[in-house]
């Protein structure tokens, strides 16, 4: 699928950078920017600045800089498309299809259209559900017994499901609508001898967890029996708008507690999630009643760099933290951290809260098993260490768990740890584990295949981490910049200005000759199609424009970084350094076209007359331009 350049544009402008680095990365005001430690490689000062204004980041450290797009690519590993589409789900955006047939179109109109759809038929349900609950004593009885109050389940949108077959009939009075069976609220069976198949709700006497996607939109339920009855816990079966193993319970609830709280705290069920935001951790999540996978843990990453898995301490616990582990490892970077928290196994978060305070649980959490300490217990487990063959049963436990791991110094750490455990040198393990460890393959690697497509598609150039470091500076001193290179960073980096220039003034850019003049014709058809748009939106444009790299060198300061933004009276001081240069570049056209007056004085008997008219601008400029 192609995307237009003109939508990259629109959604980049809409977006706030700001907003979307500060959900991986704390963020604190410096100056005009932000400032915050750099999540592409490790460091102890801030060198990794934000900038409101253009819409970029950039460290000065390493070198990594891009816009909203770039970081959802390079730091939550989605490929182009995939954070074009996130980052446009957000701002309520929807994605242009150039390249679609008719057909395809009509398809996609189609789905969405259909999941728009279901997701208002289970908002309906679950307003029913919140209706019931505050008609029946048994279900708030109940919750109160859990000790959660009527704020925790209105936060949570808690309602109940009444125990007759077919409750739902009253809200959907077309009880036999196809739609309330594919959302998964009414079961369809077997047709009956009078030609009408059986239905009836699929959740009947049960307190009635709703489940939102990352937009706050319900796509689906969890039911929780008020007893012991079998199944304790009855989901919502895979729909077009619902899929267990890549969402998670509470998420859109639990968002900004990431941030508060620096980690999310991963549980087993939707009771754990409410009792702990109601004992004051409102930063756990829970899946759905299926093993953690590597979806789930790809989404937490995006609003934390933390993530804290709990579970019983019972063996069913270790089979479920083994699954977690596997779904993290991928994700397992040097700069995200990720624990395994087991407890004692006649308890559950909330009933160990209840009975040690929350500080106690606090404290657990800050003392659970880090990733590498699991990992190097799961790949053990059973070996005999004292034998050759248990270490070299260990070796091949460690492989495909080792290689699952992103490149980095947490990855070569364990190399170093697996290789003393296994009586092995470093290079000696590598080698059995990486055959070509000296040669680094030339074609590309896991990611580059999976993302190839769509990072081809469109032309786009993100650059890698590896590749976005800041190229080494040219022998010899480069010459300064020219009038026409300062007037562009400054209206680039700030396209207000070109609105409040004059009609001469901007003939005077867009005429000039080369690159510069193309550059500004650009400029001004962008203000026209768009209005003012932020650097980064203006980077996107530029994208494969012959005039590219000069506008780059333009906004490159003498280091290698990106132009700062001006702060305080710098604002109005860039508005007069850009009023300066345009006059004393005005001058200069008007003493070309003295000159060319002078030259036709012979021929044409009004020459004289314009020159003395030029003279006249040319003192009113000088005036200006002379110190004060």
């Amino acid at each position: 699928m192609t995307i237009p350049a003109s939508f990259i544009q629109e959604l980049i402008a809409r977006a706030d950078v700001v907003e979307i680095v500060g959900r991986y990365v704390q963020l604190k005001k410096g100056g005009a920017n932000f400032m915050g430690l750099c999540p592409f490689h490790g460091e102890k000062s801030p060198s990794f600045s934000v900038s409101p204004t253009k819409q970029f980041y950039h460290c000065f450290g390493c070198g990594a800089h891009g816009n909203a797009i770039g970081f959802l690519m390079e730091h939550a590993g989605m490929g182009f498309v995939e954070a074009v589409h996130d980052l446009a789900g957000q701002y309520g955006l929807q994605v242009p299809e150039d390249d679609a047939s008719p057909e395809e179109r009509a398809r996609a109109a189609g789905q969405r259209q259909k999941q728009a759809t279901l997701s208002e038929v289970l908002e309906k349900a679950g307003e029913a559900y919140r209706k019931q609950l505050r008609q029946s004593k048994t279900a708030v009885d109940y919750l109160k017994g859990r000790g959660l109050s009527g704020e925790i389940a209105r936060r949570f949108g808690i309602g109940y499901a009444p125990p007759g077959w077919r409750t739902l009939a009253s809200v959907f009075p077309e009880y036999d609508d196809p739609l309330l069976a594919e959302s998964g609220l009414v079961i369809a069976g077997e047709t009956e001898e009078n030609g009408e198949g059986k239905r009836y709700d699929r959740f009947r006497d049960r307190v009635m967890f709703p489940i939102r996607n990352v937009k706050g939109e319900c796509i689906g339920f969890g039911g929780r029996v008020l007893g012991d009855e079998k199944p304790k816990y009855l989901n919502s079966p895979e729909t077009p708008v619902f899929s267990k193993g890549r969402e998670l319970y509470g998420l859109y609830e639990a968002r900004a507690a990431f941030r508060e709280r620096g980690y999310a705290l991963v549980t087993e069920g939707y009771m754990d999630v409410v009792a702990l935001a109601q004992l004051g951790f409102p930063n756990a999540v829970a899946t759905l009643g299926t093993a953690c996978t590597t979806e789930h843990v790809q989404k937490l990453f995006r609003f934390t760099e933390s993530v804290v898995f709990s579970f019983d301490g019972d063996a069913a616990g270790r089979r479920a933290a083994r699954k977690a582990l596997d779904g993290a490892l991928p994700y397992a970077t040097d700069v995200r951290s990720v624990k395994f928290l087991f407890l004692p196994a006649e308890h559950d978060p909330d009933s160990f809260i209840r009975e040690f305070g929350a500080e106690a649980f606090a404290r657990f959490v800050g003392e659970a098993t880090p990733l590498s300490r699991f990992m190097i217990e799961a790949a053990r487990e059973g070996c005999d260490l004292g034998s050759a063959e248990g270490r070299a049963h260990m070796a091949s436990n460690a492989r495909p768990l080792w290689t699952a791991m992103p490149e980095g110094a947490l990855k070569k750490q364990l190399l170093s740890e697996f290789a003393e455990m296994v009586q092995l040198s470093g290079p000696e393990l590598a080698e059995l584990w990486q055959p070509s460890a000296g040669a680094r393959p030339s074609g590309p690697g896991p990611r580059e295949r999976r993302d190839g497509g769509a990072r081809a598609q469109e032309g786009r150039a993100f650059p890698a981490r590896g590749g976005a470091r800041r190229p080494p500076a040219a022998r010899g001193r480069s010459l300064p910049p020219g009038r026409a290179d300062v007037a562009a960073r400054l209206l680039l980096s700030n396209m207000a200005e070109w609105e409040a220039l004059s009609h001469e003034l901007h003939a005077l850019l867009c005429e000039l000759p080369g690159e510069h003049g193309q550059l500004f014709v650009w400029l001004d058809s962008q203000f026209h199609e768009h209005g003012v748009l932020p650097w980064a939106a203006l980077r996107e444009g530029l994208r494969g424009q012959d005039f590219e790299a000069l506008a780059l060198r333009a906004m490159t300061g003498p280091d290698g970084g990106p132009i700062a933004d001006p702060e305080g009276e710098a604002v109005a001081e860039t508005a007069r350094e850009l009023r300066s240069v345009l006059d004393f570049m005005l001058d200069e056209q008007l003493k070309a076209q003295q000159s060319e007056a002078i030259a036709a004085v012979g021929s044409d008997p009004h020459a004289l007359e314009r020159y003395k008219a030029l003279e006249i601008r040319r003192l009113e400029l000088r005036a200006r331009l002379r110190p004060q």
